[in-house]
């Protein structure tokens, strides 16, 4: 059953029974109406609504019944109905705040008082708490956006009323897909995007990267969340290939095929990754990766943004972040250095419940919010973060091996320098970078670029990029005690992201003497 048709069986035995007060909660009143239309004409009891545009009318037959559109003057009225005549139903869908004792609030509770002496009913709509004394006088509905299986309904019905006049390639499974992106948004934020599709005269399978652009927008600028713009060009990372085989393989459970059979069997899509292990070796850059290859939008949630200076603030903040997230999917939630807004220390226990609350969404988030949580001081992470099962997989990103360098920087000289990057002079400059992190063969790269863009005298050959990378003092000369120490903790705790062993080859400062840099003009 549908979250909107377990609302609607509730809210009929409510109306069977008579219940004095119903509170729903919603963000979408034209679907809650539609909602109670169907219960009204069902039951065969009158439902009298109120609208700021309309005033009160007859919710079946849609004739007017009050031409005064107050809010105060629809419960004026309708306290002279109540007084009359038994079994009347008001839906106020526009009411003055509700969520603590005031002049509004007591004004509702006495019509609530006088349906509950003549068998009437008072039914609001709001999207904020109750004030407790109301509440307790009847029931709360919350009425959710649609799910897959309503989105999907919604669009399929839109769709099909087209199909003789236009041309239309999407079958079920594209609406299926259409259905899971759009998860989300309200109805009629749906039939818009829709709509905008089917203004070209057709819809092509090509349309598919319309409606994802189109939700984007619905949410560009949200509240705890920061949306990173993500380019076709990194969606290839060199090395970790143990890395992207496993996403390889979780990305299959995201069609729509497998994802019914993980509802079927109960299972939750999958949750996220953590990554750790040595700075600048692509940790970053996968987040990035997996949403582009994935084609899923990419949001980044820094910790430490949402933490706030009074009591319950950032749990609050943290809150309302998560459920954007959820209301944006299915997406990448990317957290980079969770280690520095979840250590602890000193913030009066505020990371502590942090820690907890994230925990416990990810364990209960049904929605497709995929997280990337990045960490390079392992020492400060949680141990609640490591244990198994809170994430799928927690893998270590070590310095990149000889292969991996070579993947690596064939990537870069193709991009930056539009070299051919093979052969013995390839060997040479691997064996000279050893040690180096991505981020220092990228930078290195790079630096070439901008000598051979910004002087026109220089010559790309291979003398000047050997003493380009003869150049680099790279991390594991600087801090290689460190390292060592990033890579014992990963032995024991992660999977490999490069699919060989952690530490497999020596750092370059046990078999070559320190270097020195200097400036090359």
């Amino acid at each position: 059953m549908s979250d909107i048709a377990k609302s609607k069986e509730l809210i009929m035995r409510y109306s069977i029974a008579r219940i004095p007060f119903i509170a729903i909660n919603t963000i979408e009143p034209s679907r809650a109406l539609d909602m109670l239309k169907e219960i009204s004409e069902e039951l065969q009891l009158p439902f009298n609504v109120h609208t700021l545009t309309k005033g009160v009318y007859d919710l079946t037959s849609d004739k007017n019944i009050s031409d005064d559109k107050s809010v105060y003057g629809a419960i004026d009225f309708m306290t002279e109905q109540m007084k009359r005549k038994q079994y009347q139903t008001i839906v106020l869908t526009e009411v003055p705040d509700l969520s603590s004792e005031n002049s509004d609030s007591k004004q509702i509770l006495a019509l609530v008082n006088l349906a509950n002496e003549s068998g009437g009913m008072v039914i609001v709509f709001t999207n904020s708490s109750v004030w407790n004394q109301l509440q307790r006088q009847g029931m709360t509905i919350k009425i959710d956006l649609p799910n897959e299986d309503e989105m999907y309904a919604i669009i399929k019905e839109y769709i099909d009323d087209y199909r003789n006049e236009i041309y239309i390639e999407w079958d079920n499974t594209d609406i299926r897909e259409a259905a899971t992106t759009l998860n989300g948004v309200t109805r009629i934020e749906a039939e818009n995007v829709i709509a905008a599709l089917i203004a070209n005269k057709c819809i092509k399978k090509t349309d598919m990267d319309e409606v994802r652009f189109a939700k984007d927008r619905l949410f560009s600028d949200i509240s705890g969340l920061e949306k990173i713009e993500v380019d076709e060009s990194v969606k290839d990372v060199g090395g970790l290939e143990g890395l992207r085989k496993w996403l390889n393989e979780k990305r299959e459970l995201l069609t729509p095929e497998k994802k019914d059979k993980l509802r079927s069997k109960g299972l939750q899509p999958p949750r996220g990754i953590l990554l750790v292990g040595v700075p600048g070796c692509g940790k970053s850059l996968s987040a990035k990766s997996i949403s582009a290859n994935w084609k899923l939008p990419l949001y980044r949630l820094d910790f430490a943004t949402v933490q706030g200076s009074y009591v319950g603030q950032s749990e609050q903040q943290l809150k309302d972040a998560l459920t954007t997230a959820e209301n944006v999917s299915p997406c990448i939630l990317w957290i980079d250095e969770i280690e520095k807004g979840l250590s602890g220390v000193g913030d009066g226990g505020v990371s502590t419940r942090m820690v907890g609350q994230f925990l416990f969404w990810m364990q209960e988030c049904k929605k497709q919010v995929f997280v990337v949580a990045t960490a390079n001081d392992v020492s400060l992470l949680p141990s609640e973060l490591l244990r198994r099962g809170r994430f799928d997989e927690l893998f270590f990103v070590d310095l990149p091996t000889a292969d991996e360098r070579r993947d690596i920087l064939s990537l870069y000289m193709r991009k930056y320098l539009n070299l051919d990057f093979s052969g013995d002079f390839a060997e040479k400059v691997v064996q000279i970078s050893d040690g180096f992190t991505g981020a220092d063969l990228e930078s290195t790269v790079r630096d070439l670029a901008y000598r051979s863009i910004a002087n026109n005298t220089f010559v790309l050959n291979e003398e000047n990029i050997v003493t380009a990378f003869n150049n680099v003092v790279p991390l594991s000369q600087t801090s290689p005690e460190k390292i060592e120490l990033i890579r014992d903790w990963g032995r024991e705790r992660a999977v490999p992201a490069s699919g060989k062993p952690i530490g497999k080859e020596e750092l370059v400062q046990k078999k070559n003497g320190p270097k020195t840099r200097k400036v090359l003009v």
